[in-house]
């Protein structure tokens, strides 16, 4: 796991620290507003939370926040939920998103991949008259501020338009990727009642054509709100009846016209997975959003006009709104609508090659997968330009950290970040003073007072607790949508200790400052009292070469007694025979605990996920408790039902 006196896997030089935005702003920030100039990110941070308000003035001042009304102060009331930040100001994302295109008219704000990895240029002259075109059609047709509008749309640069475009008239963004089928995209729009659809015929992934224009007519059917559906022919086919065409709303060359909204305006609307219901409408706003990634990107992600980022992602996750958050900072991003995998397992690092990519973001399972599947990217790419790899989703196990500096560079920046759609930020992650550990996580966000807490609300050092933020950030929720008293925003997250946001991780906060994640407390494994994170046996299990993917669950069952069985799904070729099985206790024994070696192990034709790629736990703990599948589960939210199929005839024969 961690230890205390563990050597760094990387160290920035003192160059690198010299040079890094946060450094800049420290030192700025302790002549202006009293930050502290000794004592390193440790001292800044500190300063951040205790002086929350001052911090976040500064953090406005420093990347020059346009209020055209001024705010009354920074923070009118500070409780949670409820916060009230920025009281009188008004402001607009799109404007903020856009500002570079004064002084970089023909260089990319945009680069557009598809699976042929061909990089295709957006200028930001072309991007700013695209949004000024479509945000005065939008205006004709009668959007107003408050009303929303929708994408079913793939990681393309008129997803990126139609987001901007609706923030600079007020309205409010939603997107689905188009992978999500009719039902996953109903329980989501139905909800915030659209206005306008933005839509593909289709899409290509893994070198296959995928027509959506049946799913797009039920949508349309469905969503009895809409005034206008906009058609972009991804495949090339013409718009169906009664649609309007992009190319005709996006060809005038037009100023854009931002409207000036409250800072607490709603921005989005984005979904929890919706596992075991509804999925969650969660809104964020306009001006929450804006400095919360101004900070998280220009700060901890050290991103400016000489950057490029790419996040390999889908419209689908709030990593497709931070992504696009990018422009904020003038950094170039990188859109890549495809498969992860495609042609091989190296495409990721393909595309980084191609787009000269400064950030490379993906997920943890893509390492690992890299790493299973004898990927070399150092060798087989030209990755010269790639400064910081910075990975979610999950943990990154320790042996993700030792392959990507083995395999990538031994000088390079490993930023394990984890954070929450909630937020639509990091809670921690990513610092580039910092040095980096095998299996941690570099340090809590500035601003964000991140402890880890035991079941009385006692802070824990050094030991696993609750996720925690004692203090309001900007982009938590302003609130759920069709929550009209507050409750299920409140029960989400300020059930257990009132007034303390609860992310429901288990996270240890290490007497360094750096931060562990352990996996999902709702999931926890609690074996004779001694608990542990599902994460932790992933990481240890899928060392195993070959386990392609396991689940583990814990069941309490009736006669007091706990059921904890590990479900495998292995690499083609692979057998689940003595020998394998002796070799996955004897590793759960060794590395974690004698008490958390599993009751059975259970080969399993796959892991069922949610859309946006993470295993469902709890789902399936519902289903082998003898919960009926319609109510242990959200259909629309899984990747493949089918594989529920296993787990419920599993619980009929268990009884």
């Amino acid at each position: 796991m961690t230890s205390a006196n563990a050597t760094p896997l990387w160290q920035p030089d003192a160059d690198r620290i010299a040079r890094a935005q946060i450094t800049r702003f420290q030192t700025w920030a302790a002549e202006h507003h009293g930050a502290p100039s000794e004592g390193g990110y440790a001292a800044l941070h500190r300063w951040s939370v205790d002086e929350l308000d001052t911090f976040w003035k500064a953090v406005t001042e420093w990347f020059d926040v346009r209020f055209s009304t001024p705010p009354t102060r920074v923070l009118g009331s500070r409780a949670m939920p409820g916060a009230e930040w920025f009281p009188g100001a008004t402001l607009n994302y799109a404007e903020h998103a856009l500002r570079a295109a004064a002084t970089r008219a023909g260089e990319p704000a945009l680069l557009a991949v598809d699976e042929t990895h061909e990089p295709r240029p957006v200028t930001w002259s072309e991007l700013r008259s695209q949004v000024g075109s479509l945000a005065a059609e939008l205006r004709a047709l009668g959007v107003r501020p408050g009303d929303r509008v929708s994408g079913y749309l793939p990681n393309i640069p008129q997803a990126v338009v139609a987001l901007l475009a609706t923030a600079a008239v007020g309205g409010v963004w939603t997107s689905c990727a188009p992978d999500f089928g009719a039902r996953s995209v109903l329980d989501r729009f139905q909800q915030v009642e659209p206005v306008v659809l933005f839509t593909v015929d289709g899409y290509r992934y893994g070198g296959k054509e995928h027509d959506r224009r049946e799913t797009v007519a039920e949508l349309r059917r469905e969503l009895p709100t809409l005034r206008a559906v906009v058609h972009i022919p991804l495949l090339g086919t013409d718009a169906p009846e009664g649609a309007l065409e992009w190319s005709a709303l996006t060809s005038a060359d037009v100023e854009p016209v931002f409207e000036q909204v409250p800072f607490d305006h709603p921005l989005w609307v984005l979904y929890s997975s919706g596992t075991t219901g509804l999925p969650k409408a969660i809104v964020q706003s306009q001006g929450g959003i804006l400095i919360e990634h101004l900070k998280q990107l220009g700060l901890h992600c050290d991103l400016g006009p000489g950057d490029r980022f790419f996040w390999y992602t889908s419209t689908g996750w709030m990593m497709w709104n931070f992504l696009v958050s990018g422009l904020l900072t003038g950094t170039t991003i990188v859109l890549y609508d495809g498969s992860p995998g495609h042609p091989d397992t190296g495409a990721q690092w393909r595309v980084a090659e191609r787009t000269g990519a400064t950030l490379f973001g993906t997920s943890a399972a893509y390492v690992m997968a890299c790493r299973k599947a004898g990927v070399h990217p150092a060798r087989d790419y030209d990755l010269g330009r790639v400064q910081c790899v910075a990975t979610t989703g999950s943990p990154l196990p320790p042996d993700g950290f030792g392959w990507l500096h083995d395999e990538v560079r031994d000088d390079l920046w490993i930023a394990s970040v984890s954070g929450g759609t909630d937020v639509c930020s990091c809670f921690a992650g990513a610092v580039p003073t910092l040095p980096v550990y095998i299996g941690e996580l570099q340090a809590p966000g500035l601003g964000t007072d991140l402890q880890s807490w035991d079941p009385a609300g006692k802070p824990l050092t050094d030991e696993v607790g609750e996720l925690v933020v004692t203090n309001p950030m900007p982009s938590m929720p302003i609130r759920f949508w069709n929550d009209p008293d507050g409750s299920r925003y409140h029960d989400s997250y300020f059930d257990m200790y009132p007034d303390v946001w609860r992310h429901g991780d288990w996270i240890t906060l290490t007497s360094r400052g750096s931060v562990v994640i352990h996996g999902r407390s709702d999931s926890t494994l609690n074996r004779q009292g001694v608990r542990m994170g599902s994460a932790d046996i992933y990481e240890a299990v899928e060392r195993l070469p070959e386990i392609k993917e396991s689940l583990v669950i814990g069941i309490e069952q009736s006669d007091g007694g706990y059921w904890m069985p590990l479900f495998v799904h292995l690499v083609p070729g692979a057998v689940l025979d003595d020998a394998l099985l002796t070799r996955i206790k004897q590793t759960i024994r060794d590395q974690l605990s004698p008490r958390h070696v599993p009751d059975e192990i259970i080969e399993v034709p796959g892991i069922p996920h949610t859309l946006t790629g993470k295993r469902i736990e709890v789902p399936v703990k519902r289903l082998l408790q003898g919960t009926p599948l319609e109510k242990a589960v959200n259909p629309g939210s899984i990747d493949n039902l089918d594989l529920l199929h296993f787990y419920e005839d599993l619980a009929r024969k268990r009884g």
